[in-house]
Order: C-alpha cells, then structure tokens, then sequence
C-alpha cells in the first residue's frame, strides 16, 4: 500500500515548464510554452495529496476526476489518464492551455494553502498533447437512435453538447457561421497560445464520434431556427454561437480610421490568417504605436499579436490597477516579458484626430481607486485635472462582448434586458424544444464553463427526447416501468420473442 502523502513528503517546488525566450518568441506565433515531458509530468504528479474530499474536482465546471488521471500519470500510465479524462472532456489538449485553472481546479487545491497548486493545466495539456501524438482516441460503443439533433454553432459549448448527444446515439449536425469549426477555439485566441493544430485534432475526434459539421451557414440569415425545427426536422436544438458582438466605450472618435475591435483583430490574424498578408488576401493594417483599451485575456492576445505584427510600441490602457486586471496571471506576466508597456488607472476619454480621418492619439484621464463596486473590485474614480495624451495611431478596443442579434431578430426566442437567450433551469429556450448554454446565455466566460454548459444541456435534451442518461439508468423508486426502465425513455432495444 502507498504509503500516504503529506504537504512535508511531496515536491516543495512546482515543476517549471520551458518556455521560449521572449525576445525571440514576440517575432512570431509560434506556441510559447513547450509543455512538460514524461519525467516533468511524473514529478509534477508527485505533488498531488489525492484528498478524499477532492475540492478541485468540484471546482472544475465539468467535474473532471482529477486525482484519478493525475494517478496514472504517477504510474506512468498516460493512455489510461487520456481515458480518466475523456471520461468528462473531449478537449483536454486545449483546456490544458486556455482554462484559467488558477481560479478553477489549482484555486482550490489544498496543496496551494502551503505551497504552489499542483499544476493541474499542465499535466491536462501533457496527457492531451501526447494523445494527439499518438493518434490515440476515446470512441465508446455507439447504439444509433431515430433523434437527430442541431447545434448552432462550433465553440467549447456546442462540441461539448454535441459529443454527448453524439454518444447517446443521436445523428448529430454542426452548424458554424465561419468557413472552418471551432468556434472562439480558432477566431479568438492566436496560435501562440492554442495552436491550430490542436483545435484540428481536437475537432477530428468529434468527427469520429459520426458528428457532421455544416461551415458557412447562419443560422438565422440561410435558415431559421422555425426552419430547423420544422421542415428541416430535427428533434431538439441547442444554441452555443457565443456573445462575439464587440463593445466599444461611446467615446469622441470612435470612427475615425484605425480603431478597431479586438474581436475583429484576432478573427482577421487566426482564422482569415492576416498575418501572411499579402499572401493571403485579408488585409489588416496595424499602425507603428497601437494602443489597445482592456487588460482582460483578449486584450493581452491582441497586443502580443501587434507586437508580432509589427507594431513598435504596443501600449495597454487600463482604468484599474494591475491587481484587478481581468487577464489570467500567466497571460499578462508573457505580455509583460514580451514588452508591452502599461498604463495602469488610465482611462480613455477621446480618440484624437490626425486631421485626415486617421488616429494621432488618445487623451486619458487618470484614476485612482475607490470603494469596491459590483463586481468586487474598486470602482476607479477621475483624478480632477490629470489628463494626459498617448501617441499612437492605432486603437484597439477590448472591453467585453455583447450577444449578436440575428437569432433574437429571426426567432420567437425570449431574450433578457441585455440581449442574451433566456433559459430556465435546464437551460431550455422559450421555443419548444431549443436549448441553450454558454456566452450566449451568461455573457463572456471562460471555455471549460462553455462545456460544462454544453455538457448539462446535452443531459437536459437526452430527458426530452426520452433518451436513458446511462448514470442514471433505472427508474425512480416506486416505478418499475418496463424491465426497470422508466416509461418515457424511449432508446429501448428491440428484441425478438421467440
């Protein structure tokens, strides 16, 4: 028997992982960090006090069994903690990379009360990383039913609700507005961070699974949502397409030449790949000094991805301090190894005019910290007569997203104040039969809680179609139904009398 671990008997130190100098890395978009090896992933695993009361399997949205693939790992099992994992997440190579697990599964890990978390990320990236390697794959035994089923769009919540119902035995369809799937996977975050390579790899497993992806189609413009539950005949639709309209701050000057949102930026440079302009044919046009408003993750992508487009100086304007930055620590600490210079408690008040329609720079007004407002943070209030200028003449607007409104404008679907979906608690729409989850229900949040929103409406559309979810697979107490199945399940097999 193992003999039992303590804070005193584990690896006092977290295991580094290798990452490309920043100098040479902030001239291309290579991936940053190189991932453990074998030894690095064993060691690391080490760490790992295996609590009976498992707080960072509660604290994962989708309940990863963490101790178990983190004990396979230990014994050098690593295709045995691909199947721990794949037991709960088909994306265990991009969550590795993009979770902010220091506030999910490593906020909440009991080791961290002493020491460093265990470094749950980097050993999910590691056992992701050496399946794609080893073409391994995680593809149950499938019994085809008579239900097909429509997912709106190709992020985090629509492959999670898809793989679900794919394994229920459902006819699965995907369909994404852009020419490839993926969703914010491939739009939103540069290669640097998530390769496209993996989000490639990631994808073709869903495709084993029988899931057919549909590229190029709005739903909402080439086909209605009465459309697809009606003529088009599918049985239940859930809609994951996100919140990806861009917010601006409805500051002097926002028309002018050169400013531009974030969400527009990294969709030009990821997906329509402007960073090989003129071989490909998007241009993109980022000036000499840019200047990008917001300190959240997309914020730190977009100016890393200025710096590797060629950008000078490359300036973060933020209205609060760096200790309410909204970025996860690793992504700002990159940014700031890599060069970005930061205005901290400086706000925005006017883009400024070059004279021909083109930006020259931004006026400012500095902040200082308040009491805390809604969101827990000190609200930043105007320092009187502090205005100051900052050269550039580019501006790059990162503040947050709001919900598109073609589906609201085409669909009878109850829609919030903000413009969000309405959904009650098993995430099912006002129109019968329509499910949704993820950024276009609760706003801007991170991907493993788009999956485990796509995870629990995939549960919540098995019970409407009647569909038996294999972990609860017998009838309630007191309702024997037929051989032990409840009444309304309707995936029976047949079988022949003799």
């Amino acid at each position: 028997m193992a003999k039992k671990r303590t804070i005193r008997s584990i690896p006092q130190g977290r295991t580094p992982m290798v990452e490309r100098p920043a100098a040479e890395r902030a001239r291309d978009f290579a991936e940053v960090t190189c991932g453990y090896t074998l030894d690095e992933a064993v060691r690391e695993s080490e760490r790992c006090l295996f609590c009976p009361d498992e707080p960072c399997v509660r604290g994962c949205p989708v309940g990863i069994d963490i101790p178990g693939f983190i004990r396979q790992i230990g014994e050098g099992d690593v295709r045995g903690a691909y199947d721990v994992l794949t037991g709960t997440t088909l994306l265990p190579a991009i969550c590795g990379r993009v979770c902010p697990q220091e506030t999910q599964c490593e906020g909440v890990c009991t080791v961290g009360q002493s020491l460093e978390p265990v470094a749950i990320g980097r050993l999910e990236r590691f056992v992701g990383d050496r399946a794609i390697a080893e073409g391994w794959s995680s593809r149950p035994d499938i019994e085809p039913c008579a239900f097909t089923v429509a997912i709106v769009g190709s992020g985090p919540a629509g492959m999670a609700c898809a793989a679900d119902l794919a394994k229920a035995g459902c006819a699965v369809t995907v369909f994404e507005a852009f020419q490839q799937p993926g969703g914010v996977l491939r739009y939103g975050i540069p290669d640097f961070r998530l390769p496209n390579e993996v989000v490639d790899a990631e994808i073709a497993k869903l495709t084993r699974l029988g899931i057919t992806f549909r590229c190029n189609t709005v739903i909402g413009r080439l086909f209605t949502l009465d459309q697809l539950v009606g003529e088009m005949g599918f049985d239940a639709v859930f809609i994951g397409v996100g919140a990806g309209a861009p917010t601006f701050a409805d500051i002097p000057g926002e028309s002018l030449n050169g400013v531009i949102s974030a969400n527009e930026l990294l969709t030009r440079c990821n997906l329509m790949r402007a960073r090989e302009f003129p071989e490909r044919d998007t241009p993109l046009g980022v000036g000499r000094r840019v200047a990008v408003i917001g300190a959240g993750n997309t914020a730190m992508d977009a100016m890393r991805v200025c710096l590797r487009l060629g950008a000078e100086e490359v300036l973060c304007v933020y209205r609060r301090s760096r200790d309410e930055a909204p970025a996860r620590a690793e992504e700002l600490h990159h940014a700031e190894q890599e060069g970005i210079t930061f205005h901290w408690l400086t706000d925005p008040v006017e883009i400024l005019d070059d004279g021909k329609r083109g930006v020259r720079g931004l006026r400012c007004q500095r902040m200082e910290l308040g009491e805390p407002d809604a969101s827990g943070r000190r609200r930043p209030v105007p320092v009187p007569g502090s205005e100051i200028e900052l050269e550039c003449d580019t501006v790059v607007f990162a503040i947050g997203t709001n919900a598109n409104p073609i589906l609201g404008q085409t669909a009878k679907l109850r829609l919030d104040k903000r413009g969000y979906i309405e959904v009650d608690e098993e995430l099912a729409t006002s129109m019968q039969g329509v499910f949704a989850g993820g950024d276009i229900v609760t706003g801007a949040a991170t991907v493993i809680e788009a999956m485990g929103a796509g995870r629990r409406a995939a549960a919540a559309m098995k019970r409407y179609l009647g569909l038996a979810d294999p972990d609860v697979p017998y009838a309630p107490a007191g309702d024997a139904g037929l051989f032990g199945f409840a009444a309304d399940q309707r995936d029976h097999a047949r079988v022949r009398v003799a």
